[in-house]
């Protein structure tokens, strides 16, 4: 089993900047990418940014691209989620996933509100 534990969400002004972790326990010998998606209320969840284990690999959704930096530490086992120049509408609980060959693991969730 694999556990993720989320962090860094907050209250923000528009402009503003947070970071967001994700840190994964138990059986992560096998990661092949990290993901993060958000899910703002009435909506569904969308996909956000995803990172290769190996390589560091990274996408980005065309709504984050050139604002949002996905990042990994692997000795760490955690990614992150760089969110620069923020906008209202980026509020939303935030999710990592962990992509594992035949398996996958969502963590908790990490609500980002940003004021306009």
């Amino acid at each position: 089993q694999v556990q993720l534990v989320e962090s860094g969400g907050g209250l923000v002004q528009a402009g503003g900047s947070l970071r967001l972790s994700c840190a994964a326990s138990g059986r992560t010998f096998n990661i092949a990418a990290m993901n993060w998606f958000r899910q703002a209320p009435g909506k569904e969840r969308d996909f956000v940014a995803s990172i290769s284990w190996s390589g560091g690999n990274t996408v980005y959704a065309d709504s984050v691209k050139g604002r949002f930096t996905i990042s990994r530490d692997n000795a760490k086992n955690t990614v992150y989620l760089q969110m620069n120049s923020l906008k209202p509408e980026d509020t939303a609980v935030y999710y990592c996933k962990l992509l594992m060959i035949g398996a996958h693991y969502w963590g908790q969730g990490t609500q980002v509100t940003v004021s306009s």
